[in-house]
């Protein structure tokens, strides 16, 4: 199966220079843990609940966030095998992979989506 299957189409995405905390609210808003971080459409990174906490929070120096984003994150493709996505989360320990055609996302696959993917299966 291809991770076009199980992923989450046309995710919700932050500019680099949106705010930390307007970042924030649309994690909350949307019920996610990450925002993928575009510029147009190409991924320059990826803000996670994680980037938040150390690089914010516990810092308390970022205001923007191009300053606390994960630059160039794994990602995969559509078509590629829902075992890579696996393969990738489990030796980076991310939870989460963008999906990209070249570096315009397209779409996002998580750990849960693979988990329903499995139950499915089962």
């Amino acid at each position: 199966m291809q991770i076009r299957a199980i992923m989450t189409e046309a995710p919700t995405c932050v500019s680099p220079g949106t705010g930390v905390v307007e970042g924030a609210e649309l994690m909350r808003d949307h019920d996610v843990g990450c925002l993928p971080v575009c510029d147009g459409d190409r991924l320059v990174g990826i803000l996670t609940d994680r980037d938040i906490v150390l690089r914010h929070v516990a810092r308390r120096v970022a205001e923007t966030v191009d300053a606390i984003m994960t630059p160039f994150p794994y990602c995969v493709g559509p078509d590629d095998p829902i075992e890579r996505a696996r393969a990738l989360m489990v030796e980076h320990g991310v939870r989460r992979l963008p999906v990209c055609v070249g570096r315009d996302l397209i779409g996002i696959v998580s750990a849960s989506d693979l988990a329903r993917k499995a139950v499915v299966e089962a």
